[in-house]
Parts: structure tokens; C-alpha cells; sequence
């Protein structure tokens, strides 16, 4: 049964895709933080409409309630009337401005207020070029959200994710919300399972080029790639260690599938596990001293832990006959999968600390999610309405966002850690 699943992304990465996005928002969080983000001034003739970015990515965090500011007419200068937003609903209000500056690049500014105190909570400036817009306004994104929730935020992180266009299979690197997708990778053979290394400089992946799988590291900024691991039989599964220096894999090598531990550059692997069965999907705890794998071991796919120095695998879910695809929250908290129940494969949650889970989708041909770096969100692919789509969600499931290629479908995603 397990061997279905270890080929199981190959067979799904075979519709269209496109690299633009829009994002659908649903649900409603339990407690959210009413703003209004005005309409920057300047918006409706700059390349990119910032506060539009700003109001879909704090919508899309399920941690905000948009309230309306169109027609407000206010920029980073304007000091506005409290009262009269108060009103309104507000607790607080993002205003800003944006103009073309004489060399050709954008002057982009803008002020977040505390509308129940009447107090000016600061702002930003950014003299950027075009092709930096979006990311200013993810920027921007971010500060809001970390002066008013106190987390860190994720709006400027990046994503991964693989599309199939006719015969040609694409590695993207996209910002957080889907958008400004750049090509990593072109194949006509299939690309599977990225994994972002802790900088967020790499990108270890599975291709079949060689008409089977191998394992390679790419380097974001360069483009540069190098072999890891191309052993007899089949190489999958990559994951990084919390320091980077080494990759959990899948080898076949002696026989059986069983997890290795493998120098980032290459080398000889060490094996990690030792059964008869099949086990596969490694990924490291936080701290690094356990990896999660999936091992059907006890007859059916279930996840398991063991330590990094090896020893006995403690079993780790027992809701559900068929349990896939785990991920780690980067507090460590967070264990989310893929169960199949009844015939459907649904995303789950486990709190670590009680083992208590939680359905998180109402889907069912959920895939392969990843948690945002602060731990707050997950991006995970799906079927809904007979269509392929990428999703993100709250931990809790209460806000879900669907970023929808406009003629094609998306697979694989990964979630990139902060930028150092």
C-alpha cells in the first residue's frame, strides 16, 4: 500500500498551470483585529496597487477585519479623525502614499495609527524599483502585523511549488500570497518535493531528469545546482536539518525504502532507520534531535518518531488507518498531516503537548502541507470544485485563502523560512 504512496505526487502534478494568482478568502476567526487600511494615494497609477496587497495579506492571516476605507482620501501625512473611525468599527488605520520619483523608481511611504488611543504608531519609507513593489508591500504588511498581534510575521517569506504545463514541469519561487512567481527549475521530467534549507538560500528537490529520482540542492540566487544523492534505486524525500548541514532522505539503495542522513554537499549516507518496512517523508523536529517519518511498519502508513542518533521509533498518531505527509510547526507545537478517512485525504493538526487533533479542512484530496515560519499558518494543495488549487489556512482551519492559478493548477508546496 505504502509504495502507492511514495510515487503518489508524481501521478497528481499532471494539470496546467499559471503563475499568477488571486486570493479567495473564507471563514471567519474567533477573535480579529478590526482595521482599515485606506487606498494609497498614488495607487491608481502605480504598477502595483499596495494597499490592495496590504488588505489581502492581513485579511488572508485570519488575525484582521477589514473594515472599509475607500473614498477616505487620506496618505502617511494625513492625521486622521479618530472619532469618526472609532465609528466606524476601526481599532486601527494604515495610510500611505505613492509616487515615481526621477531616476524611475517609487517613493512608497506610509503611517499606522492607533485609532482608540489617538496615538501614531510609526511608519516606513522605501525609495525602491518597480519590481520591488510587492515586496515593499508585504514589508508593509509585516509591520502592521507585528506592532499590533506582537508575532512575527510572514508576509515577506517566499513559497515553493511545482506546476506541469504541457510537457514541461516548473520549480517556482513565489512570494507568500502566490504572486511574482520566478522559475527556478524547467523539466520535462517530473519535479517533486522541494524543501527550503533554514536560510532560505536553497532549495533541495527530487527530479526525474535522469528517469528517476534524484536528489539536488539549488541555489536560489545563482540558479547553481549540485547532485546529493543518485544512489541505486530511489532517492526522495529530502529534509533539512535545523543547522543546514545535512538532509534526512528516502534510499532504496539496499533494498528496502529507509531514512538516511546525508552531508548537504554529498557524500555517504548514514542510515537512520532500520526495519523491514517501508519508511519514508523524514522531517526534523525544531530542536533537531528527532525526525517524524511515515512508516507502515504496523501494517498501515502511520507517522513515527525517532531520535537523530537513531534507536527504537516511537508511534506517534493512532487516529485514522492511513496517516501522510508530516510537517513540524517551527515552535515545535504543531505536528500537521494528511489522513485519509473514508476514502478522502483531509489535512489534520496534532498539539504535541496533549496529542489532541484536529480536523483543519473540509476538502478531500488534501496534499503535502507546510507551515509558515512563525508557525501561524499552512500552505497545503488541494482539489475543490474538480479544480487543483493551493491553499492556505489558519492552524486553527477558521480562515482558509485559495490562491487560484487563472488557467491551471499548482502542487508541491513549501513554505520558506525568514530571510537572514
Amino acid at each position: 500500500m505504502l509504495k502507492q504512496f511514495l510515487y503518489f505526487w508524481i501521478a497528481l502534478i499532471s494539470l496546467g498551470a499559471n503563475a499568477q494568482f488571486r486570493v479567495e478568502v473564507s471563514g471567519v476567526g474567533l477573535t480579529q483585529l478590526p482595521i482599515a487600511v485606506a487606498p494609497f494615494k498614488g495607487d491608481d497609477v502605480a504598477p502595483q496597487h499596495i494597499g490592495a496587497i496590504v488588505q489581502a495579506d492581513l485579511e488572508r492571516s485570519g488575525q484582521f477585519r477589514l473594515i472599509d476605507a475607500s473614498g477616505s482620501g487620506l496618505d502617511e501625512n494625513s492625521r486622521p479623525d479618530f472619532s469618526a473611525w472609532r465609528q466606524k468599527g476601526s481599532d486601527s488605520l494604515a495610510s500611505g502614499s505613492i509616487s515615481r520619483l526621477a531616476d524611475g523608481r517609487y517613493d512608497v511611504r506610509f503611517r499606522l495609527w492607533d485609532v482608540v488611543r489617538g496615538q501614531d504608531l510609526g511608519g516606513q519609507s522605501f525609495a525602491i524599483p518597480a519590481s520591488d513593489l510587492r515586496l515593499v508591500a508585504h514589508r508593509i504588511s509585516d509591520y502592521i502585523y507585528e506592532k499590533l498581534s506582537g508575532d512575527k510575521s510572514v508576509f515577506s517569506t517566499r513559497i515553493a511549488y511545482v506546476t506541469k504545463s504541457g510537457s514541461k514541469f516548473n520549480l517556482w519561487v513565489a512570494d507568500s500570497d502566490g504572486e511574482n512567481a520566478q522559475s527556478a527549475l524547467s523539466s520535462a521530467e517530473p519535479i517533486i518535493s522541494p524543501a527550503w534549507s533554514p536560510s532560505g538560500g536553497q532549495l533541495a528537490y527530487v527530479s526525474f531528469e535522469s528517469r528517476k529520482p534524484v536528489i539536488y540542492v539549488h541555489e536560489i540566487s545563482t540558479g547553481k545546482r549540485r547532485l546529493v544523492a543518485n544512489f541505486k534505486g530511489s532517492n526522495s524525500a529530502p529534509a533539512w536539518s535545523s543547522d543546514g548541514k545535512s538532509l534526512a532522505v528516502t534510499l532504496t539503495r539496499d533494498g528496502a525504502s529507509q531514512i538516511y542522513l546525508i552531508d548537504a554537499q554529498g557524500g555517504e549516507p548514514k542510515r537512520m532507520s532500520q526495519s523491514s518496512s517501508i519508511d519514508t517523508e523524514p522531517v526534523f523536529s525544531a530542536d533537531g534531535r528527532f525526525v517524524y517519518f511515515v512508516s507502515d511498519r504496523g501494517g498501515s502508513p502511520q507517522i513515527y518518531r525517532m531520535s537523530t542518533t537513531g534507536g527504537a521509533a516511537d508511534r506517534v498518531t493512532f487516529s485514522g488507518t492511513y496517516n501522510i505527509s508530516p510537517t513540524l510547526s517551527p515552535d515545535g507545537r504543531w505536528l500537521a498531516y494528511v489522513s485519509r478517512i473514508g476514502g478522502a485525504f483531509k489535512l489534520h493538526t496534532m498539539d504535541l503537548s496533549t496529542g489532541t487533533v484536529t480536523a483543519i479542512t473540509d476538502t478531500s484530496a488534501d496534499e503535502r502541507p507546510s507551515f509558515a515560519p512563525n508557525g501561524r499558518m499552512l500552505v497545503y494543495a488541494t482539489r475543490q470544485q474538480n479544480t487543483e488549487a493551493l491553499m492556505t489556512s489558519t492552524v486553527d482551519g477558521r480562515i482558509k485563502a485559495r490562491l487560484t492559478g487563472q488557467s491551471g493548477d499548482i502542487r508541491e508546496p513549501a513554505w520558506g523560512p525568514f530571510q537572514r
